[in-house]
């Protein structure tokens, strides 16, 4: 398997069989994505030198007004695609195999976990996976310690409270908080 099959396999949304040859090729993108992680988190480096290994890490050669402080951790990698003026802060775990795409000026605060597999409810088939993208629009801010499940789409604007848990999409310049995180404010022109 080639990774653009694998990732247009994840992109379908189809449930991935535990042992089948996608579950194999994404425990080898795993492997490959602890490696650089590792590089990059257990050593200073320069913002630029972070932008190299996010390069290596994702494949993605653009980042100009990339910013991260790591540690940062995936167990993929090659299914993460960042928009300009992008930053995340320290501790976030990013589980991209079915999909995350984030928007421009996005910031993600520490210890953000967003996380695109589900496993079979069926516990005879408990160890596959079903991929479901995640979608960050433009001008987002994730708080600290926000979780992001499945397949949810945050829109452009809004804001995510500390420590909320997303199990459904967010509407544009809102903001939402708690578990499970609901909408509690529009952000009106003022952004009060």
């Amino acid at each position: 398997m080639e990774l653009k099959d694998f990732l247009e396999e994840m992109d379908t949304g189809e449930e991935i069989e535990a042992g089948s040859e996608c579950h194999l090729f994404m425990h080898g993108l795993s492997q490959e994505a602890l490696r650089i992680t590792a590089e990059m988190n257990n050593a200073y480096h320069t913002p630029e030198e972070l932008v190299v290994l996010m390069r290596k890490l994702t494949g993605q050669l653009d980042f100009p007004s990339f910013g991260l402080f790591p540690p940062f951790y995936t167990d993929c990698g090659k299914n993460i695609h960042f928009g300009q003026n992008v930053f995340i802060n320290s501790g976030c775990r990013f589980q991209d195999q079915g999909g995350i795409w984030i928007g421009d000026n996005v910031l993600i605060g520490h210890n953000a976990v967003l996380a695109t597999l589900n496993h079979n409810p069926d516990p005879a088939k408990r160890g596959n996976l079903i991929p479901s993208r995640i979608v960050i629009g433009n001008d987002v801010w994730l708080g600290a310690n926000v979780t992001v499940l499945p397949g949810v789409t945050i829109g452009d604007g809004a804001i995510i409270a500390a420590g909320a848990v997303v199990t459904k999409d967010v509407p544009a310049n809102t903001v939402a908080g708690g578990v499970p995180a609901k909408v509690i404010k529009v952000i009106g022109d003022n952004y009060e």
